[in-house]
């Protein structure tokens, strides 16, 4: 005998209780898994937990690789350039780009801290599954945004809770937690972003063009460099350059080697102790005064002050 069953839809009250449940449980693993405030680099590379137990007064600056945040309690603003972001329970970011960013959390308490679970994105492993995805071609961007908040996917957060449910079972790690990452990356590609996402690894989008300038820029931040130099790089002429950097990272390509400078300084005096001026000589600076002017105006004081600042507060949450 045959049985048929048709499919029904789920109400959107169904799909919103499901969404609750799932949020839960999400945020029930990532407080299990990161019982301290910090940010924890789990096992499965890429991924990460931020925890932290309190609202911040000033809004540490930082960069971000690519990546997809989702908040599962509690909530933070993110600036990426020229843009503010306010990431409440149960959504999303990706940012497409490494860029500095500046955070301040907003809602976290000891009970219910702020709790979010955040996967870089891998623009090599993008540049595989593309094809598949958009088989006719990439479609036209037409306005480029550094970040994109959405609401949270129940088949990502689903996806998220079986990734970290990995880390429960011996060789899912290994073997399984790959194949959901590239379910996640998929159903991201798929998603209001997903055009973004795939310019990431689209070899001819001028934003794959201007991370390759961006990856030679953080690994030879200290070296004096000129626009035409990252220019030949990228194959692009210095003009189109120039205009595309600008467009995708909302500062020139000379704005963003200071600001990489800058936050390489700062990690070397907070995770080496070292002073402003060997850190200011370590990162190409060759005036220690024009450090200082820089500095202060990027982070809001001088180093000496700012670094006394952070080693006084709670762990730096980025």
């Amino acid at each position: 005998m045959n049985v048929y069953r048709e499919y029904v839809i789920p109400e959107s009250d169904d799909i919103e209780r499901l969404l609750k449940t799932k949020m839960t449980r999400l945020a029930h693993l990532l407080y299990t898994f990161a019982p301290q405030d910090g940010v924890l680099d789990l096992p499965i590379s890429g991924l990460s937990i931020v925890r932290y137990s309190g609202t911040d007064i000033d809004c540490p600056k930082t960069f971000y690789l690519p990546s997809l945040s989702i908040v599962a309690q509690g909530a933070r603003s993110i600036s990426i350039g020229h843009e503010t972001y306010k990431l409440d329970k149960s959504q999303m970011l990706m940012n497409p780009i490494t860029l500095p960013i500046s955070l301040q959390t907003m809602k976290a308490t000891k009970s219910e801290p702020l709790l979010i679970i955040r996967l870089d994105l891998n623009p090599e492993r993008i540049a595989e599954i593309v094809p598949k995805v958009y088989s006719h071609g990439l479609p036209e961007i037409k306005q480029w945004r550094a970040g994109h908040v959405m609401n949270a996917d129940i088949s990502i957060i689903d996806a998220m809770i079986r990734l970290l449910e990995c880390l429960q079972k011996p060789g899912d790690v290994e073997f399984i937690a790959p194949l959901i990452m590239d379910e996640i990356l998929i159903r991201l590609l798929r998603s209001s972003a997903g055009v973004h996402v795939a310019a990431m690894g689209f070899a001819d989008s001028g934003v794959h063009q201007v991370s390759e300038a961006i990856a030679w820029l953080r690994k030879n931040f200290s070296q004096a460099v000129k626009v035409s130099d990252l220019a030949k790089l990228t194959h692009m002429s210095e003009s189109s350059f120039y205009n595309h950097f600008k467009v995708v990272t909302s500062m020139s390509p000379m704005q963003y080697q200071k600001a990489l400078r800058l936050h390489e300084a700062r990690n070397l005096m907070l995770s080496q102790h070292m002073d402003a001026t060997t850190a200011s000589g370590m990162v190409g600076y060759v005036s220690n005064s024009q450090f200082s002017r820089d500095y202060s105006a990027f982070y809001g004081s001088p180093p000496r002050k700012d670094i006394g600042r952070l080693y006084r507060r709670s762990p730096k949450i980025y």
